[in-house]
C-alpha cells in the first residue's frame, strides 16, 4: 500500500485557508495513488498555545466546519487523517479525525496532551481501509509505551502519528534524537510502521506559538517495524512524502505474541507491585 504525509504549515485560526491546504493534499495523494494521507497535528485550526486562542477556533464533531472537511473529502479517493481542536461540551481536546470519501469514519484524540487547557483521550479505536489495520496517536503519544502497545493488542500494523513541534533552538538536537529513538522503539516493540507526520512553521506570526521563540523543522518520516526509516522528508521546508508498505505484515511472535504483549504479561504485576511500595 502507498501511504501519503502533507509536511504543511498551518495558519492558526484560518480554517478557510487550512481547509484549502487539506485539499491541495488530496489532490496530491490521488495523483500519487496513496491509500492513506495524513495531515499535522491540529492542522484544520491551529495549535496555538493559549486557551483564549485554541477556543476561538476549536469547533465541535458535528459542526459546519466537519460537515465542510467531509465535502471536500467527499470528491478524492484516498483516506485522510487530519487533526483540530475539538470543542466537546464545555471541554477542548486535541484530535485527529479519520475521513474518506465523504464519510467520518471515527476519531483519536490525545491521550498525553500537555496544554492544560486540553482534557486527555482515553480511548484508542482501529481502523481498516484496503486491508490495512491501523491506529492513530498524536505528537507526545508516541513517546509512551502504552499507547502503540494497545493499538497493536488491537491489530494495528501501522500507526499514523500527526505532529505539530515547534522547539527552542537550544533544545533542537536532543528533542531531535530523542523522538527518534521513541519512534525506533514503538515500531520494534510492537513490530508495526510508525508514520512520523510532522508540520513545518515557514512564518511564526501564522502558529499561534505566542510564549516562546523555537524552530519548526519537519522531520516526517516512516520507521519500518526494524526501527529503519524506509522514507523521510525534507526538512525546514513543505514537502509532501510518500512510502510503500506491507499491509499484510507478520507480528512478532517469538513468544507465541508480540514482544510488546509478552513483556506486560510477564512484568506488569512486577511494575504494580513496585507503585504499591510508594
Amino acid at each position: 500500500m502507498k501511504i501519503a504525509h502533507c509536511q504543511f504549515e498551518s495558519w492558526c485560526g484560518d480554517f478557510a485557508h487550512n481547509l484549502q491546504r487539506f485539499e491541495e493534499g488530496l489532490v496530491k495523494a490521488d495523483a500519487e495513488r496513496a491509500a492513506i494521507v495524513c495531515f499535522p497535528e491540529c492542522f484544520l485550526t491551529g495549535y496555538p498555545d493559549t486557551a483564549e486562542k485554541a477556543a476561538a477556533g476549536a469547533f465541535p464533531m458535528d459542526g459546519p466546519e466537519m460537515q465542510r472537511l467531509l465535502d471536500v473529502s467527499s470528491r478524492y479517493e484516498a483516506a485522510a487523517i487530519v487533526g483540530f481542536n475539538e470543542k466537546r461540551a464545555a471541554d477542548l481536546y486535541n484530535t485527529a479525525a479519520v475521513v474518506h470519501r465523504g464519510h467520518l469514519l471515527g476519531h483519536y484524540s490525545k491521550c498525553a496532551a500537555y496544554q492544560k487547557f486540553h482534557r486527555q483521550g482515553r480511548h484508542f479505536p482501529i481502523f481498516e481501509h484496503q486491508g490495512l489495520t491501523f491506529g492513530v496517536l498524536i505528537c507526545a503519544d508516541g513517546g509512551y509505551i502504552e499507547p502503540a502497545r494497545l493499538l497493536a493488542l488491537k491489530g494495528a500494523r501501522a500507526i499514523f502519528a500527526p505532529h505539530f513541534n515547534y522547539i527552542k533552538p537550544e533544545g533542537l538536537l536532543q528533542h531531535f534524537t530523542k523522538v527518534r529513538a521513541d519512534h525506533a522503539a514503538r515500531a520494534i516493540e510492537n513490530q508495526i510502521y510508525f508514520i512520523r507526520g510532522n508540520n513545518v512553521v515557514l512564518d511564526h506570526t501564522k502558529s499561534g506559538i505566542s510564549k516562546v521563540q523555537g524552530v519548526g523543522y519537519g522531520d516526517s518520516y516512516v520507521m519500518g517495524p526494524d526501527g529503519q526509516i524506509i522514507a523521510q522528508s525534507r526538512r525546514h521546508q513543505e514537502d509532501f512524502l510518500v512510502a510503500d508498505i506491507e499491509i499484510n505484515l507478520p507480528a512478532d511472535t517469538a513468544w507465541g505474541m508480540g514482544k510488546s504483549a509478552w513483556s506486560w504479561r510477564e512484568f506488569a504485576p512486577l511494575i504494580e507491585a513496585e507503585l504499591g511500595k510508594r
